[in-house]
């Protein structure tokens, strides 16, 4: 099969789409197929007629463009078939306040939250207490993401976020472990429990390697509570019409309670990141796992769309 890799792109997380791409480039021509990398910089106006050539295309993009569904839209003019959510769901998930509305309407906790358009004005005091976080509507990789301790360290929080150019959102702080499960098709992957070095799961924590968090997998929490953790994995992406695969991140309270804090359409795919390491507790290889998501993609969209 020929297959257009899809990475790169202009989101602050360019370099890790390009780290990734290296990973699936090199399992598909294990798995015998053809592919061609197609950076995704200032060419955009190139990408269908690349589509066009080819069988599929693998998309390995994080931020925008790639998880606010601009790329998918294009594939699908041209009837090429991808992995992972169509426009509509990713756009959907990558924007967390509209996502956070889809989650209570599906009945899933998620810590109260406030979408911020603009810097509010000086004085302004958010409805709920410190700590909290603030964190960009928009990104991925926890960047631009911060824990809000008092109200002098507020308008900084903000600052940098507005001068990313995305929107901010803040949300009410929820002590508990961090634990994260991966979808793919219609099943939940066993559930991973995050222990960050610093106090929270931040860039840093999620790209050093091993001076970043421990990932521990399958997660040691009680059995109900991961059964919880899978069963809500499957309501979200079900809720946001997703499609293929994705990864859900949660805050799990001591008494048990869990909130859903967001969920990745086109989660990180190196062959140490977190969707492939549940794959692989899950007893599927790598190089499995991307033959799998590569087939998935051909399956569900094959004849479906199209000029």
């Amino acid at each position: 099969m020929k297959v257009l890799l899809i990475a790169g792109g202009w989101s602050p997380e360019r370099n890790i789409s390009l780290m990734g791409a290296e990973s699936v480039r090199r399992a598909l021509l294990e798995l015998g197929h053809e592919v061609t990398l197609f950076t995704l910089d200032e060419n955009l106006d190139a990408l269908m007629d690349a589509a066009r050539k080819h069988d599929a295309a693998f998309l390995n993009l994080h931020g925008q463009p790639g998880e606010d569904g601009l790329v998918q839209a294009l594939l699908d003019r041209v009837g090429c078939p991808y992995q992972g959510s169509d426009a509509a769901g990713s756009f959907l998930a990558l924007h967390k306040a509209a996502a956070k509305a889809v989650f209570r309407q599906a009945g899933l906790k998620t810590p109260e939250g406030l979408f911020l358009a603009a810097m509010p004005e000086e004085g302004w005091e958010p409805p709920f207490p410190y700590p909290l976080f603030a964190k960009s509507n928009t990104g991925g990789s926890s960047l631009h993401l911060s824990r809000v301790n008092s109200a002098a360290e507020l308008r900084p929080a903000l600052q940098e976020i507005f001068e990313s150019g995305s929107e901010a959102l803040l949300e009410t702080f929820i002590p508990g472990r961090e634990v994260t499960c991966g979808v793919l098709g219609d099943e939940a992957l066993p559930p991973i429990l995050i222990v960050p070095k610093n106090a929270f799961f931040d860039y840093h924590d999620k790209y050093a390697g091993s001076e970043g968090a421990a990932e521990i997998c399958p997660a040691p929490l009680p059995e109900d509570v991961l059964r919880r953790v899978q069963d809500a994995a499957l309501a979200a992406h079900r809720a946001l019409g997703l499609s293929c695969y994705s990864r859900a991140d949660f805050i799990v309270r001591e008494d048990g309670e869990i909130f859903i804090l967001e969920v990745n359409t086109l989660p990180g795919m190196t062959d140490v990141s977190l969707v492939p390491k549940a794959a692989a507790a899950a007893g599927l290889s790598y190089v499995s796992l991307v033959g799998r998501l590569l087939e998935m993609a051909v399956q569900h969209r094959s004849g479906k769309h199209g000029d």
